[in-house]
C-alpha cells in the first residue's frame, strides 16, 4: 500500500465559501485561501481541503530521559521515545530549537523529514525500552493528525503519550487527543498579555485558557517558564504565574522555572542571574506551590522533596536520577501522597 504523506487530509478544519477553510486545531484559528498555509506554514488549503504537509515526516527521532520534557512527577528515571516533525504556531524571537520548528516549506521548497508511519513509531519506541513517547521539540499541536494516530497506537501496546507544548491547542482538538494523552509540560512564557504577543505572536489568555483545559481534562500537567532578563521576570509577573498555577490550577502542579541564554533572535539578552532565579523559586514557595524546581543552572534544585516534612524523595542530577524514595506514591518518612503518576 502506498501512502502519499504529502497528502493528508487533515482533521481539524472547517470549509468556509470561496474554498476557504478554517483550521481549528489551535487557537489561532487561521483562515486560509486556496493554495495558502496557516500561521504554522505545514497547514495548506489545496482546493478548498486543507492538508497537513508533515505527518509522518519526522526530523527528530531519540531516545530521552523523561526528566528532561521535564518531566519529575510521571515515571522518575524512565524513558522517552522522543519525536518531531517540523512546524511551529509561534514565532518566538528566544527559540532553542528555530532550526526545525520554524521552518517555512513553501521557502525551503520541500518538506524536511524522514518518512515513518505511526506503527514504526510505536515499534521502535518499545525496541529501545521506552515507557512513553513524548511529542516534542517543535510544536505537536500543528501535526496533530500524526499526533493522534501514534498516540492511539502507543496507548494501545501500553506506552504513555507526552505533550511538551506552548498550550494553544483548542478544546475541539484537545477533546479528541486528551483520551490518549497522559501527561504534557507546558510553557508558560510570562504572564503580560504585550510579552506574549510581541515575542511569541499569541495572546496569554489564549494560553491560560488552554492550561486550564489540559488540567479539566485530567491530564497530568507541569509547567516550565524560562526566565529572561528584562522581558518577564517582574516581581509581579512571577507572583501572578504562580499564583495562577496554585488558584486556578493545584498547589500540586509542578512549575520549573529555567535559565535563559540568548538564541535565535534574541542575542541582546543577558544569560539569567542565579539571583533572578532563586528569586522566582521563593514567589512559587510563598504562593503554597509544593514542587518548585529551578533548573538550567548551578544554583538549582532538582529534587523532589515532600511538601509536608521537607524529606528529600527523589536525588537527580540534571536529567540524572540518582535516587527515588518514593514508595507507592508516598513519602516513606511521613505517608504524605506525592503528585504524580509513579
Amino acid at each position: 500500500m502506498v501512502h502519499d504523506m504529502n497528502m493528508k487530509l487533515a482533521q481539524f478544519y472547517e470549509q468556509l465559501p470561496e474554498k476557504k477553510v478554517r483550521c481549528f486545531l489551535c487557537r489561532h484559528r487561521c483562515t486560509i485561501a486556496v493554495d495558502n498555509r496557516g500561521i504554522c506554514h505545514v497547514r495548506e488549503n489545496r482546493g478548498g481541503e486543507l492538508y497537513s504537509l508533515v505527518y509522518g515526516r519526522l526530523v527528530a527521532a531519540q531516545v530521552d530521559p523523561i526528566e528532561k520534557k521535564p518531566l519529575f512527577h510521571l515515571l522518575p528515571g524512565s524513558w522517552t521515545y522522543s519525536i518531531a516533525t517540523v512546524g511551529c504556531n509561534f514565532h518566538c524571537e528566544h527559540c532553542q530549537n528555530s532550526s526545525i520548528a520554524q521552518v517555512n516549506p513553501a521557502k525551503e521548497g520541500n518538506v524536511p523529514g524522514e518518512l515513518v508511519l505511526p506503527e514504526d513509531v510505536v515499534t521502535a519506541a518499545l525496541e529501545t525500552g521506552c515507557s512513553s513517547i513524548a511529542y516534542t521539540y517543535t510544536e505537536p499541536t500543528v501535526w496533530g493528525e500524526y499526533l493522534l494516530e501514534t498516540a492511539r497506537l502507543a496507548m494501545a501496546a501500553g506506552l504513555k503519550n507526552i505533550m511538551v507544548t506552548n498550550g494553544y491547542i483548542t478544546p475541539e482538538a484537545l477533546d479528541e487527543l486528551s483520551p490518549y494523552i497522559h501527561a504534557s509540560n507546558i510553557d508558560l512564557k510570562g504572564f503580560n498579555d504585550d510579552f506574549y504577543r510581541r515575542v511569541t505572536g499569541a495572546r496569554l489568555c489564549e494560553v491560560l485558557d488552554c492550561i486550564r483545559d489540559y488540567y479539566r481534562r485530567g491530564i497530568w500537567i507541569e509547567l516550565t517558564t524560562l526566565i529572561i532578563p528584562g522581558e518577564n521576570d517582574a516581581e509581579e509577573e512571577l507572583a501572578g504565574i504562580a499564583n495562577f498555577i496554585a488558584k486556578d490550577l493545584s498547589p500540586d502542579v509542578p512549575w520549573h522555572i529555567s535559565r535563559f541564554f540568548p538564541r535565535n533572535r534574541m542575542l541582546d539578552k543577558d544569560v539569567t542571574p542565579g539571583d533572578s532565579l532563586k528569586k522566582a523559586e521563593k514567589i512559587g514557595k510563598q504562593a503554597g506551590l509544593k514542587y518548585v524546581y529551578v533548573g538550567n543552572c548551578s544554583v538549582g534544585n532538582e529534587n523532589t522533596e515532600c511538601s509536608v516534612c521537607g524529606e528529600k524523595l527523589i536525588l537527580r542530577d540534571r536529567f540524572a536520577l540518582l535516587e527515588n524514595r518514593i514508595l507507592a506514591g508516598k513519602c516513606q518518612a511521613c505517608g504524605t501522597l506525592v503528585a504524580g503518576v509513579y
